[in-house]
């Protein structure tokens, strides 16, 4: 319990210490203070500590049922603004993932901050109030549309790949941002108070505003993906098609990037332009590792985004000194590594099981169709044949094949017989019979067809063979000779070659 305390407690310090260093930029206006009611204030203030104070309490269980419950009413502002920015951000995350433009989203976000900070020093020269919450997000959704203007510029008129293109507005729109902010540093009008919300966002503090406008948002872009279901699923998965059925792509990318632009304005507020993309990426991914269809990926992804936020939320409220935007993102990375492993379509246990058990059945068909050959060039199908002579015929190690032989033999495949010798079942001479038959079906193919030397033919035809489907066979049956739909082709090693080998 102590080391946990200790480890806790080191946790704690760490972000406590990369939040400190920030806070004099985090101070908003007299008005707007007297709204918020931070959520990790709450926390804190139920634990007695200062800033300075290192140490963690842990929650009681009325505050955990406060927190669960949505019993407050900044808790419930905060789970509210998460839940739908999580919801929104998966949806158009999941064309995004598709499209093959997860860093798009990434250098919109750094590229919004120059119009933040332009924005602030225009107002605050002109002397109007330079913290004006709308004319902020529209200063950031003019900067970031110009940088993805400028992606889109770099590729046409140049020979640089997307990537590159994408790490060059990046930097240089957040190398002019930092600069900007500098010299509102240092302005006499007006403060970047506020300012640094946008870069580390603030959760914590969220107020209805900020909560109405997310959700708001969030509708508009559900509304906007249901109606263009169809057409942005096309753009996602065959531009060339969908140009070619006279589609309009390009509309339909500026539609695409718009949207991805206006959840990325409106997360800025939640979890900060640094941490948004995850916002965008980490739910569909995580969704990917579920389902194969894009409808039910978008609805796993929608759940994972708004657990993100909710969880994340809460954990913030819970412990204190903890930073919710980061923690929101940390518990969607814990969903993903969850869905990595356990995910039913592609998750690493389902893909290792689908693997183990692919190899398996490789090596039971090589190992049938091996003493197939072996009798039908032998003849001798009563005296069975022995383990050392199966080893001459392919390049397995002899506990490989003790173990494949064992597998057949329990599932009635091939017996035991005397002296140790090997045969098969009426089963298994069925089944061996159809494979070695496909085998052949498929050399004969390649060697008529693809023009592959028959010296080679039996080793690319072992690399394909396992996954031949009954409408292929029928396909090779129609290709090469209508007879063979009734009996086993000769090897052809036997009819082109003369060699004498399975």
């Amino acid at each position: 319990m102590n080391v946990k305390r200790m480890v806790l407690s080191l946790a704690c310090m760490l972000l406590l210490s990369s939040a400190t260093w920030a806070l004099p930029l985090t101070v908003a206006s007299s008005e707007v203070n007297s709204e918020k009611t931070s959520v990790g204030s709450q926390a804190s203030g139920a634990s007695g500590g200062g800033l300075v104070d290192a140490s963690v309490s842990w929650p009681s269980r009325d505050q955990v049922v406060r927190v669960l419950t949505l019993h407050d009413y900044n808790t419930r502002i905060v789970v509210l603004g998460v839940t739908g920015l999580g919801a929104a951000g998966a949806v158009i995350g999941s064309f995004m993932l598709l499209r093959k433009r997860a860093l798009m989203g990434d250098a919109l976000s750094h590229a919004t901050l120059p119009g933040i900070a332009g924005t602030f020093i225009l107002l605050t020269s002109l002397g109007y109030n330079g913290k004006n919450l709308y004319a902020l997000l529209i200063g950031a959704a003019l900067s970031g549309i110009a940088g993805v203007l400028c992606i889109l510029l770099i590729r046409r008129v140049s020979r640089i790949k997307e990537d590159a293109a994408l790490g060059i507005v990046l930097s240089v729109f957040f190398g002019f941002g930092i600069c900007l902010l500098s010299v509102v540093q240092k302005m006499e009008a007006g403060s970047s108070a506020g300012l640094s919300s946008f870069i580390y966002g603030k959760t914590a503090s969220m107020v209805a505003q900020d909560a109405w406008l997310i959700c708001i948002s969030a509708g508009l872009i559900v509304i906007a993906c249901g109606a263009l279901f169809k057409e942005l699923s096309l753009l996602c998965f065959d531009q060339g098609y969908a140009a070619s059925l006279g589609w309009p792509v390009l509309l339909l990318d500026v539609v695409l990037m718009s949207l991805v632009t206006l959840v990325t304005v409106v997360g800025l507020q939640a979890v900060g332009l640094i941490l948004v993309i995850a916002m965008l990426i980490i739910p569909p991914a995580a969704a990917r590792f579920w389902t194969h269809h894009l409808r039910w990926m978008m609805f796993v992804g929608v759940l994972v985004g708004a657990l993100s936020g909710w969880l994340g939320a809460s954990l913030s409220a819970l412990v204190p000194r903890l930073p919710a935007g980061a923690i929101i993102v940390l518990v969607a990375a814990s969903i993903f590594l969850l869905s990595m492993v356990f995910g039913k379509a592609n998750g690493m246990l389902v893909r290792g099981m689908r693997r183990w058990r692919l190899s398996v059945s490789i090596r039971r068909q090589h190992l049938l169709r091996a003493m197939y050959e072996w009798h039908e060039l032998d003849g001798e199908h009563e005296a069975g044949v022995h383990v050392r002579e199966l080893l001459k015929l392919r390049s397995w190690t002899r506990s490989l094949l003790s173990q494949s032989l064992k597998r057949a033999q329990k599932e009635s495949l091939v017996y035991c017989g005397s002296h140790r010798r090997w045969n098969l079942t009426e089963q298994g001479q069925i089944q061996a019979s159809r494979i070695c038959r496909n085998h052949r079906l498929w050399e004969m193919y390649l060697i008529q067809y693809a023009d592959i030397a028959p010296s080679h033919v039996d080793r690319d035809a072992d690399q394909i063979e396992h996954v031949l489907g009954e409408p292929m066979v029928r396909k090779l049956e129609k290709l090469l000779a209508q007879k063979l739909a009734e009996q086993i082709p000769p090897s052809p090693h036997v009819l082109v070659t003369g060699e004498d080998q399975p």
